[in-house]
């Protein structure tokens, strides 16, 4: 069989695959990767991360395949460890920075005062770097999983709320909601009735799409010591701890977790990229 005909027969059925269908597998693909790490991540017991000081910074092997740190603690186990943290944090935070934003917003589409006050309340937030909000806050709250997750929520809400605000501005100028209060209805329930329904994707998306900017600001805070306690076994604490150790040619201690967070990182953008596409109706039936 010649290259040409191999190369159909393996890739064929997937170039034949519709938009759709690619969607459909991508989006599949990429959350069962992220469903095994957590699962992973949540299987390992963090007293199973012990020392061992006859396997002191060993470089990557099929025995320890990211590689020990100065302790004799096997990478791999850490990494896996510490992605599954970030994922817990930045689900909590895109939640509720989801659940802040479409409040806000529909606060804002009863109220024209309520909704000029929400606009400049983006704008001040939008103002101040997003890392000096999430260190002060997260100091404020002690610090900890709960502070840096709080922190990460309260400072993420922004974008979504002015999508949503633009949308909700287009919906209300319809005729069917002109309609709605003509027959006395209130906001309220031209709110859930009409509103609700038609920004629901925008509200999955744009939760989906917090989840990455959550992950990196997590690890970068951790990174610079105002995240995490030292103990936790988060992808900043090790790239901070990793540091010291360059110098001497320990190489593999920063390189796998930064990369591991990377892909992490890049498989949620992906999922909430193709999750995009078959929600949007100008795509989703090609």
């Amino acid at each position: 069989m010649s290259e040409e005909n191999k190369f159909t027969s393996i890739y064929g059925p997937i170039a034949k695959m519709n938009l759709r269908t690619k969607t459909l597998l991508t989006i599949a693909i990429t959350v069962a990767i992220l469903v095994i790490v957590v699962i992973s991540s949540l299987l390992i017991n963090t007293a199973d991360i012990t020392t061992n000081f006859d396997a002191m910074s060993l470089p990557p092997s099929f025995e320890h395949l990211f590689g020990t740190d100065w302790l004799g603690r096997d990478m791999f186990t850490r990494t896996l460890k510490g992605l599954g943290l970030s994922v817990q944090i930045g689900a909590a935070a895109s939640i509720l920075s989801s659940i802040i934003a479409v409040a806000l917003a529909f606060v804002g589409s009863i109220n024209n005062k309520l909704d000029t006050f929400i606009a400049w309340l983006v704008d001040l937030f939008l103002s101040v770097p997003h890392i000096l909000l999430i260190i002060l806050i997260s100091i404020a709250l002690g610090g900890g999983a709960f502070g840096v997750t709080i922190g990460v929520a309260v400072t993420h809400w922004t974008t979504l709320t002015r999508v949503l605000r633009a949308e909700i501005k287009q919906i209300k100028t319809s005729d069917y909601v002109k309609l709605a209060e003509r027959f006395g209805k209130s906001k309220w329930w031209i709110a859930k009735k009409h509103i609700l329904p038609l920004v629901i994707t925008q509200v999955i998306v744009g939760t989906i799409l917090i989840f990455p900017h959550a992950i990196m600001h997590e690890a970068s805070v951790t990174f610079l010591g105002f995240g995490l306690a030292p103990h936790e076994p988060a992808i900043g604490i090790i790239l901070s701890e990793s540091m010291k150790y360059l110098a001497i040619g320990d190489w593999w201690l920063a390189l796998f977790p930064g990369l591991a967070l990377l892909i992490l990182v890049l498989l949620f953008d992906i999922a909430g990229e193709n999750i995009k596409k078959l929600l949007d109706p100008t795509s989703a039936n090609e």
